[in-house]
């Protein structure tokens, strides 16, 4: 599975304004409503649904990311989108650190391979140190969109 196969490039943030974990998860899903990826009536519903996945366990993996997702029956496909903090978020990552990449991702909770799949493929390309800092320094949308690109293009990943 490809960043293409899931992120809407359209509800890309590249300057995050949160300063909260609550603040970003709300933000994130907002950038999906407002490209029409996500219906509006589901907004709270979702933000809710990831703030209880949060409560298992928070999904700030450490070295600066986090992939806070849940599954939701109001999406069709899997939808997802990304969003960089220069400041960085207090996410109560696993290292303490703070989070400045985020890949939040929504799925049918009848497609559970789906959300695996994507869950391995970012996992896979956030080992790579290169894809990462040049995502953290990243200032636009365009910019992530081009590096996600290349990391679908096996530019970045290694193993």
């Amino acid at each position: 599975m490809k960043f293409a196969d899931f992120i809407s490039t359209k509800s890309i943030k590249a300057e995050l304004q949160a300063m909260t974990k609550e603040q970003a998860i709300e933000e994130l899903v907002q950038s999906l409503l407002d490209s029409g990826e996500i219906d509006s009536e589901q907004r709270d519903d979702i933000i809710a649904a990831i703030m209880k996945r949060e409560e298992l366990g928070s999904t700030g993996i450490g070295r600066g990311v986090a992939v806070p997702h849940t599954k939701h029956p109001s999406v069709q496909k899997l939808v997802g989108t990304v969003g960089v903090s220069e400041e960085g978020v207090d996410f109560d990552s696993l290292d303490g650190e703070r989070v400045q990449l985020f890949f939040l991702l929504i799925s049918p909770p009848e497609r559970p391979g789906d959300h695996l799949r994507a869950l391995e493929n970012i996992s896979r390309q956030l080992r790579d140190e290169t894809f990462c800092r040049f995502l953290k320094q990243s200032k636009s949308a365009d910019d992530i969109s081009q590096l996600l690109q290349e990391a679908d293009d096996n530019q970045f990943a290694t193993g």
